[in-house]
């Protein structure tokens, strides 16, 4: 498994695509979730993801404080293959370019409520009572 962290000038056609494409894949189809995926913060973004000679197998992005929030902020969190323990990695891997990438010492998120337990074994802290977001339970943690 390759890790790779680009930002959005850094990455490919193909990179870009397979990203939007996994996204698009899962929080819009499976999820069965019709919202704008595309929502013009890649571009801003710092994208994580870990590759095999499958493809990406999991992936998040990253956001500098004042772009989605007050704090430096993770999103668009995802494992292809779930339960093998990817989610944790990825998130592991972003915590550490959120640090060194834009000093973060706080990281914000918008957690599904159903994947709450996997940042809090990171150490993240629900802040927020759960509210929906484009029909789908969530709620704000946070990571000091």
């Amino acid at each position: 498994m390759t890790l790779q962290i680009k930002r959005f000038h850094e990455l490919t056609t193909e990179e870009l695509y397979a990203i939007l494409r996994l996204r698009v894949s899962v929080f819009v189809v499976e999820q069965n979730c019709p919202y704008m995926e595309l929502d013009d913060l890649d571009r801003e973004a710092l994208h994580v993801w870990l590759e095999d000679e499958d493809g990406i197998e999991a992936y998040l992005r990253i956001l500098n404080r004042g772009v989605e929030s007050e704090h430096v902020a993770i999103g668009r969190v995802i494992a292809v293959k779930r339960r093998r323990g990817l989610g944790t990695q990825i998130l592991s891997e972003g915590i550490r370019a959120a640090r060194e990438g834009f000093g973060a010492d706080r990281i914000y998120l918008e957690a599904q409520t159903y994947a709450r337990g996997l940042y809090e074994k990171q150490g993240f802290r629900q802040i927020s009572d759960e509210f929906l977001l484009d029909g789908i339970p969530h709620v704000k943690m946070i990571l000091k």
